[in-house]
């Protein structure tokens, strides 16, 4: 097997300090159907805490992964939404979706059979 050197590009690398966290994917995962206001991505993971889902969503944005919409309104309105190469990922989603659903019935199956 061929190792990469030090310092090398590495896409899978790169794929996880991008996309990796406990919270990003997740965070992606609902930003695909469309624009969240903060408040909504809040209660879609009441297990994250305030500080890590703004820190998520800040590096996200450095990333250009996600784009960050202030209105100028009373009360103030923000909604996050994918940037366009952050959208690229909904094809991974898919096969991540499947997985996932393949790996639960897998945990079914030996279950039934116990």
């Amino acid at each position: 097997m061929r190792r990469t050197a030090p310092g090398a590009v590495c896409p899978v690398r790169t794929t996880l300090n991008v996309l990796g966290g406990k919270w990003k994917l997740l965070i992606l995962s609902y930003l695909l159907t469309g624009p969240q206001r903060y408040g909504e991505l809040r209660r879609l993971m009441p297990e994250v805490t305030e500080k890590m889902l703004i820190q998520e969503l800040r590096e996200l944005e450095a990333d250009a992964i996600v784009e960050r919409i202030v209105y100028q309104q009373v009360p103030p309105k923000v909604e996050y939404q994918l940037t366009e190469h952050g959208r690229r990922v909904q094809p991974m989603f898919a096969e991540l979706i499947t997985w996932g659903q393949g790996y639960r019935d897998r945990d079914r199956k030996l279950e039934d059979a116990a």
